[in-house]
């Protein structure tokens, strides 16, 4: 399934550049850009630019793009961080999912809490 698959989809619509986002980084099969609740001084979604609800669908059917969001992640908290950093990946809404276009949440800049 595309992008363009899903018309109602958030993130598909900011992959599509009809809903403005602050865009950190881009790739071929990825995008990179400041979350507008950020719970870390550096707050950045990473979504694959195919439209996947999760990622065990989107792992199961595209593990070279997976490994694609994870190097663009490493990127960005490269240059926007010190390349120390947490990933998360929320799967379903009792785990707080609340965009079903799978997403990598990269959390950095400093101690983070919770998880030692």
């Amino acid at each position: 399934m595309t992008s363009t698959d899903s018309p109602d989809c958030l993130f598909c619509k900011i992959v599509a550049g009809e809903i403005p986002a602050d865009v950190v980084a881009s790739s071929d099969t990825a995008i990179a850009f400041r979350d507008i609740a950020p719970k870390a001084p550096v707050h950045v979604l990473v979504v694959p630019k195919e439209h996947y609800p999760d990622v065990p669908a989107f792992a199961a059917t595209d593990a070279a793009g997976l490994a694609s969001v994870i190097g663009l992640a490493d990127g960005v908290a490269s240059e926007l961080a010190d390349g120390q950093y947490r990933l998360v990946f929320n799967t379903g809404p009792k785990a707080g999912q609340s965009v079903f276009h799978v997403h990598a949440h990269l959390l950095a800049g400093g101690e983070l809490p919770g998880f030692a």
